[in-house]
């Protein structure tokens, strides 16, 4: 019984649980993008390159079809998806920097020390 209390503990710490969090949610945070690509920007490029799709692209060497068009999908797919995280973890960056700057407001002054400073200002006189 030990062991399931064991891994029960190791399960339930709270970066274990954030990081499973973090993978469902960039999961789908990668289909969002994905259908981004693939609905929007790659019939996009399609118009320019004049092809039905990106992944149609390709070479052949030797009766061997080299489908490069497949390759460079998945590096748009990646640079979208590096941009965005890029531009929302700045954001977040900014945002605790603003929370960060915001003055704390002075600590208000021990009552023994205004005592002293009482004294101090009596014997001067």
């Amino acid at each position: 019984m030990g062991f399931l209390k064991e891994f029960k503990e190791f399960a339930m710490k709270g970066n274990i649980v954030d990081l499973a969090v973090a993978v469902v949610i960039g999961g789908a945070f990668g289909n969002v993008v994905k259908g981004l690509t693939d609905s929007i920007i790659m019939p996009l490029v399609s118009l320019v390159l004049g092809k039905a799709s990106i992944a149609e692209l390709g070479f052949m060497i030797n009766g061997t079809l080299f489908p490069v068009g497949i390759f460079l999908q998945a590096v748009i797919d990646f640079i979208l998806i590096a941009l965005v995280l890029f531009l929302i973890i700045k954001t977040m960056n900014a945002l605790k920097k603003k929370e960060e700057a915001a003055p704390a407001a002075p600590a208000a002054t021990p009552e023994d020390i205004v005592l002293l400073r009482e004294i101090r200002d009596a014997l001067k006189k």
